[in-house]
């Protein structure tokens, strides 16, 4: 503990006399970034906002028969992620290193085993050594600690490797109802929040200078690949958003996660279908997508990414091929006489899928075929109150790390 004291307190040095030598002092720091932030009327709001939306969603989630899940914070393994961060902070704890955890995604699926269980919601922590903006500006999305309301609902659908392989009409069939059924519990879900903010903060959105629409159901919906053949693959997004009149909207069928359902993947005789011309119609995932709205002009800032979810590949070859694909890991898992024979080659993978493998004394396997997302609690505040008082990300945190806005966070 003394080195981790001293190692903090050089670091502060250095940028104490970094400060110094530009002219300012640790005060000034402080007062600018922290002091004048925690006693600001803009953060009052945005807090009481937030207060509400995390309130509403969970009354919500809890109406509907899910139960709360404990958070995990750290495991031996975590969300591999699709897109790129500086590194996976690990900790070594009783003779064995763990990792930070990126997501619950893992920890969701496995609470979802219970025969018993409609699904699961969680508040969940989440650390991302997120890198800062190559252009040096401001994002205004990524935070490097945040939380996100985590829900997993479980399918039930009973579709085995035979009907995945040789029933593929039925089972697309099956697949688009689900998507539908899970987006319209995020739909309704958003509904409930937006009420309960205008019931209960009318005041701090009209302090904020926002407006917020309470949504029709259902969403405007448009697949990814009909977005970039319009639009182009870097701002689709937000383009999308300024023809869209919802201020909430969905981006359907998006190539990224290795968990995120691919169907079909695998043809029966083994071989796979290449990523790069899976089109949209067959990537069962999904973003939700929010925009903020002007009090005085109704004028629509910018759309932004605020959920994102997808059915889930449930079974267990697919499982596997789609990890190795995603240069997840180099090696498939060898079982033998109830152990991996490489477990070495699998970092902190190989407890998880002995599990997926693993079937009931009846045959049935015991991983569940769920979906669910993540609705990102600081990204859609910012992505709603963004406008003359909410700027940055920055702006609806007390604490939040944004790697484009600090070179040092002290707090």
């Amino acid at each position: 503990m003394e080195d981790i004291i001293k190692i903090i307190g050089e670091s502060l040095y250095r940028f104490q006399s970094a400060l110094n030598e530009s002219g300012s002092t640790l005060e000034d720091y402080i007062r600018e970034h922290y002091a004048a932030k925690w006693s600001s009327d803009e953060l009052y709001h945005a807090a009481a906002i937030r207060t509400t939306l995390v309130q509403s969603a969970t009354q919500f989630l809890v109406r509907e028969g899910l139960l709360n899940l404990e958070k995990v914070m750290l495991s031996i393994i975590t969300d591999p992620l699709a897109h790129d961060i500086e590194h996976t902070p690990s900790i070594p704890y009783k003779g064995h290193t763990y990792l930070t955890t990126h997501s619950m995604i893992y920890s969701k699926f496995l609470a979802c085993t219970n025969p018993n269980m409609k699904g699961i919601f969680v508040d969940s922590p989440n650390i991302r050594l997120e890198i800062e903006s190559p252009m040096r500006i401001q994002r205004g999305r990524y935070l490097a600690d945040f939380s996100q309301i985590d829900v997993e609902l479980k399918r039930d659908r009973g579709i085995t490797l035979d009907d995945y392989h040789n029933s593929v009409p039925r089972v697309t069939a099956v697949l688009r109802e689900d998507m539908g059924r899970i987006m319209n519990l995020f739909e309704r879900m958003i509904v409930f929040i937006c009420e309960e903010i205008n019931r209960i903060n009318g005041d701090s959105l009209k302090y904020l200078g926002v407006v917020l629409e309470v949504p029709e159901i259902p969403f405007p919906a448009f697949t990814k690949d009909s977005a970039v053949r319009k639009y182009g693959p870097r701002t689709f997004e937000e383009k999308v958003g300024e023809e869209t009149k919802s201020q909430f909207f969905w981006i359907t069928g998006l190539l990224r996660e290795n968990y995120d359902l691919v169907y079909p993947y695998i043809r029966p005789d083994g071989t796979k279908v290449d990523p790069a011309t899976v089109p949209s119609e067959n990537i069962f995932n999904y973003d939700m997508i929010a925009k903020g709205i002007d009090r005085k002009t109704g004028a629509h800032l910018p759309a932004k990414e605020v959920l994102s979810g997808a059915i889930r590949e449930w079974l267990f070859e697919p499982i596997i091929e789609r990890i190795i694909d995603n240069k997840v890991l180099p090696a498939r898992p060898v079982f033998k006489n109830g152990n991996i024979e490489n477990i070495n080659e699998l970092g902190g993978y190989g407890p998880f899928l002995y599990f997926a493998s693993m079937r009931d004394d009846s045959g049935k396997p015991l991983f569940p075929d769920t979906m669910g997302g993540g609705i990102g609690v600081e990204r859609t505040l910012y992505a709603i109150l963004r406008g003359d008082k909410i700027k940055k990300i920055d702006d609806v945190t007390f604490f939040g790390k944004n790697p484009d806005s600090h070179p040092l966070y002290l707090f």
